[in-house]
């Protein structure tokens, strides 16, 4: 299978259609690529790479949050929500602690010592995403960003069609600047 970008036009300038049909080869590619690579980290770091999800998606929250968030966010059950907490509670990743505001709720977030272990596994890898970034100039990168933002919006919208039968997105609950901690991500695609 070719990695390379092919293309059907004989000038040095890629069609409207043609950059479209790339956008879409080169996201199922990405989506593929970083499949495995989601896989491979998980195995190094020594997590399911569900589990390996979770850690990300916490470390980009402002703060700490319930197991029906971690069921929103990874759009588990909630019953599958509460075994992977559990898992990962029992494997010292995360910690649960008491809702200040709620006696009767837990709270999870990453625990120091794990978060410091996943992210220096990260290391290698977030520099080498990270050099890829380093071609693109600002205004570049903002075109980037607005993509992911929109596209990661498209999916879960579209994840909630297809889960739920019904067009309504689901409530946006996310820290839109992005995590204060940010050691588990380093520089990820």
């Amino acid at each position: 299978m070719s990695t390379d970008s092919p293309r059907t036009g004989d000038g040095d300038e890629w069609s409207r259609a043609e950059l479209l049909a790339r956008i879409v080869t080169e996201s199922q590619r990405h989506y593929a690529d970083y499949s495995l690579f989601n896989q491979a980290m998980a195995d190094h770091v020594g997590l399911h790479p569900t589990d390996m999800q979770c850690v990300a998606l916490l470390d980009m929250e402002p703060g700490p949050v319930s197991t029906g968030d971690i069921a929103r966010l990874t759009g588990l059950t909630s019953g599958s929500a509460t075994r992977l907490v559990d898992r990962l509670v029992k494997a010292g990743i995360v910690e649960r602690s008491a809702d200040p505001h709620d006696r009767r709720r837990s709270l999870v977030s990453l625990a120091p010592a794990a978060r410091e272990r996943i992210g220096a596994a990260w290391d290698t890898p977030g520099r080498a995403f990270g050099a890829v970034l380093e071609g693109y100039s600002d205004a570049e990168l903002a075109v980037i960003a607005d993509y992911l933002h929109r596209a990661a919006e498209v999916g879960r919208t579209q994840a909630h069609r297809l889960t739920t039968g019904t067009p309504k997105p689901p409530p946006a609950n996310r820290n839109e600047a992005g995590s204060t901690g940010g050691a588990v991500r380093g520089s990820r695609p």
